[in-house]
């Protein structure tokens, strides 16, 4: 154990200024008291309280909803062109090898 060990211990109380292992009392151990029962959310209650997590969304405008979609569109044309391109010539390779 080094010195920045043993006064980190210290610091903690868990040795002496000697090193000796500082004995402690051990705490009593409390009697567990059973969680408070949960209360169950009406459904008229539960549709109010989704009612108002939905008014904090930021909904996107429309403008912003169309370029979502142009780039999502895109993206899966150019991902769709590449696996394509990518399948047709490992078949090529494939068909030149076991001809």
């Amino acid at each position: 154990m080094n010195r920045e060990q043993k006064r980190l211990l210290q610091r903690q109380g868990q040795i002496g200024a000697d090193g000796a292992p500082v004995s402690r009392r051990r705490e009593q151990a409390r009697p567990l008291t059973p969680p408070p029962a949960k209360r169950r959310t009406g459904p008229r209650e539960f549709l109010h309280e989704v009612n108002v997590e939905l008014r904090k969304v930021a909904w996107p405008t429309k403008a912003e909803t169309m370029n979502y979609s142009a780039v999502v569109l895109l993206t899966l044309v150019v991902v769709g062109a590449f696996i394509f391109f990518l399948d047709y010539v490992f078949h090529n390779m494939a068909s030149y090898l076991f001809k």
